[in-house]
C-alpha cells in the first residue's frame, strides 16, 4: 500500500488534509507553502496589527557579551517605539515590534516591546542548529517557519519601518533583500530604514563606493539613514513614520496587509 494513501484503524481513507504524510510529501508543498502564508495572516487579522517596524541584527549579541551596548540599545529602541505606538489614537495596532524571534537582537527588540506592555512578533525559523523562539514574543504572534522567502516576505509585507543592526550573513541578506525592494518600488509604501552604528556599516559595506563605481545611483544614498544613539534612532523613526503614515493631511492609508504587492 502507498504510505501517502494510508488508511485510518478503521480502515477507512483517510482526509488528504489530516494526512501527514501527504502533507509533508514534495506533491503537498504548494499547501505547506500557502499555509505558511495564511496561519499568519489570519493572526495578523485577529489581533488587528495593521503595520510593523522590524529589527534585524545578529543572533550572537548577548545583553551581558563584548557587543552587549547593541542589545541594550535594540531593548530600549523597541520600549520607546512601543510605547509611543501605545499611546496612539488608533483601533488597530500600529508600528508593532518585529523581529526573527530568535536569540540576540531579535531577543532585545521583543524584550523592549514587551518591557513596554505592547504585543510583538516573533518569525522564528527552523534551522540545522536549534533556534528556539525567545521568550519575550507574544504567544499569539509568535510563528515557526520552515521557508526562508516566505518568512522574508512577511518582514516586508507589514514593515512600514526597517532597524538593523550589526550583524552577518542573515542580518546583510535581509537588509539588502528590504533595499532592494525599495530600490526597485516592488513596496507600494514608503519605508525608513536604519542603519544602527555607524562605525560597524560604513567597515562592512561601502555603498559610497558602490555608487562611486556606478553599481547603484547616487539617490540610492538617500533609500537609508544611519544612527549611533537610541535618542536619534527613535527621534528618525518618529519623524518618518509620522510623516509618511500618520499626518492629517496625507492620503488615508489602506492596511498593508490588504495592499502590497510583495
Amino acid at each position: 500500500m502507498d504510505p501517502i494513501n494510508h488508511e485510518d484503524r478503521g480502515g477507512h481513507p483517510l482526509l488528504a488534509y489530516k494526512n501527514e504524510k501527504f502533507l509533508d510529501s514534495p506533491d503537498a508543498r504548494s499547501l505547506r507553502i500557502l499555509s505558511e502564508y495564511l496561519y499568519p495572516l489570519s493572526h495578523f487579522r485577529r489581533e488587528k496589527v495593521q503595520d510593523t517596524v522590524v529589527f534585524f541584527g545578529s543572533a550572537r549579541t548577548r545583553e551581558d557579551g563584548p557587543n552587549a551596548r547593541y542589545y541594550h540599545d535594540a531593548r530600549e529602541l523597541a520600549r520607546r517605539v512601543t510605547e509611543w505606538s501605545n499611546g496612539l489614537a488608533n483601533s488597530a495596532r500600529r508600528f508593532v515590534i518585529c523581529s526573527g524571534g530568535g536569540p540576540g537582537i531579535m531577543e532585545a527588540a521583543n524584550r523592549g516591546a514587551h518591557d513596554a506592555g505592547g504585543k510583538t512578533i516573533g518569525l522564528n525559523i527552523g534551522l540545522p542548529f536549534e533556534q528556539r523562539p525567545n521568550p519575550f514574543i507574544s504567544p499569539e504572534l509568535c510563528f515557526e517557519f520552515h521557508y526562508f522567502f516566505m518568512r522574508k516576505f512577511w518582514f516586508a509585507y507589514l514593515a512600514k519601518a526597517l532597524v538593523v543592526f550589526p550583524g552577518g550573513f542573515g542580518t546583510l541578506d535581509e537588509l539588502m533583500e528590504i533595499l532592494t525592494l525599495v530600490q526597485t518600488q516592488k513596496l507600494l509604501k514608503k519605508m525608513v530604514v536604519l542603519l544602527y552604528g555607524s562605525p560597524f556599516w560604513k567597515e562592512i559595506l561601502n555603498f559610497e563606493a558602490l555608487a562611486r563605481h556606478g553599481m547603484i545611483a547616487a539617490e540610492d544614498l538617500t533609500l537609508f539613514q544611519m544612527a549611533d544613539d537610541v535618542d536619534t534612532a527613535f527621534q528618525l523613526l518618529e519623524a518618518g513614520l509620522t510623516k509618511y503614515y500618520l499626518e492629517p493631511d496625507r492620503e488615508k492609508e489602506t492596511p498593508a496587509i490588504a495592499k502590497s504587492r510583495v
